[in-house]
């Protein structure tokens, strides 16, 4: 049984998760019942033929500490590449995802397509959610109408999304993303979900899950589902995360035991403060922070006024007193693909 401090640890690490992605579920009832199977009879496409080796232990072993250090965001503008890039390479971060359907794509894809040595998923995204800085979607609007509105952009909220998309919309646009980061060459690691949209509606999800099956890519999902409840999200949803998880393990798929992001404006000592103290209390089993880093320049805060909370993160990860910290907790930095690697040979053993 797990003690009161271990789980007020994993409630309060959780609780920015969850209230990024779940909140929109809140008072929404599912809208039709499907199965949690994960799809088999799908293309198989290699994640990456630059993988490094990893030891050949199971992930969930009892004191395995493995920590994933990922920046969301990659190819929203040139800002974020460029405070995602110096992240990458200071050394701590070790993956990021890339939003295709974004106007400095094609910038950070060439970044990519030279580094091999780095870890790409594609965050994949149904929302352009800035006022004055948009984007459509890369099939374009008239071919998935559902997505767009009427200047043709992606709708810029996950309640507008939820509420307006058919699903095969959804699914063929998606579809896309991943291609065009193929065609340009990236080598793949794994697909999350920009804003949460994909956990707002049961069929949403049902599309992620066979998205990752089909590509052969491992999915952001979460095993602890105890802070979901707390909100209050609809127990019919968490049963299905619940039972998702269960068949992409069966499957050789990794899920997450825990999450932490911290995408505030505080100052960067206390953003500092708080990054540390989440390395110094992961738990065993596999976490991931996700950080959002950007250089607060001209262009990124003619985009959004919470530039500070990109800039913030960039400075942190960057830090080389910090980095020195990270290299002294008790934790192994991973990938993704190092995690698939892994969880692959731990059903093998099984």
């Amino acid at each position: 049984m797990m003690n009161p401090v271990d789980s007020n640890r994993r409630s309060s690490s959780l609780r920015s998760l969850w209230v990024c992605l779940l909140f929109p579920m809140l008072g929404m009832g599912c809208r039709e019942e499907v199965s949690p199977s994960v799809a088999r009879s799908a293309r198989k496409r290699p994640i990456s033929e630059t993988q490094e080796a990893v030891p050949k232990k199971k992930v969930t072993s009892a004191g395995d500490r493995l920590l994933i250090v990922h920046a969301d965001d990659a190819g929203m503008c040139r800002s974020v590449n460029r405070g995602t890039i110096e992240a990458l390479e200071a050394g701590v971060v070790t993956s990021a995802s890339i939003m295709v359907p974004c106007p400095a794509f094609e910038e950070f894809a060439e970044y990519a397509r030279e580094h091999p040595e780095y870890d790409y998923g594609i965050h994949l995204t149904l929302n352009a959610e800035y006022r004055d800085y948009r984007w459509g979607p890369v099939l374009g609007a008239s071919e998935v109408p559902s997505l767009v509105d009427g200047a043709g952009y992606l709708l810029q909220s996950e309640h507008q999304t939820a509420a307006n998309a058919r699903i095969d919309d959804v699914e063929r646009e998606l579809r896309a993303q991943i291609d065009r980061a193929l065609e340009y060459g990236v080598l793949l690691s794994h697909l999350d979900t920009h804003m949460g949209t994909l956990f707002m509606r049961p069929d949403f999800l049902e599309v992620y899950l066979r998205l990752g099956a089909d590509y052969q890519l491992p999915v952001l999902m979460v095993r602890d589902t105890s802070f979901a409840r707390q909100l209050g999200v609809d127990e019919r949803v968490i049963a299905r995360m619940e039972e998702y998880a269960t068949a992409l393990e069966q499957d050789g798929f990794p899920v997450l035991d825990d999450v932490f992001m911290h995408y505030s404006s505080d100052s960067v000592d206390s953003k500092r403060r708080s990054y540390l103290n989440a390395f110094r209390n992961v738990q065993p089993g596999v976490t991931e922070i996700i950080i959002h880093s950007g250089v607060s320049d001209h262009e990124l805060r003619s985009i959004t006024l919470r530039h500070s909370i990109r800039d913030g993160d960039r400075q942190v990860f960057t830090d080389p007193e910090f980095i020195s910290e990270v290299q002294q907790a008790d934790v192994t930095l991973i990938d993704w693909k190092q995690l698939m690697q892994m969880s692959s040979k731990s059903t093998v053993a099984d």
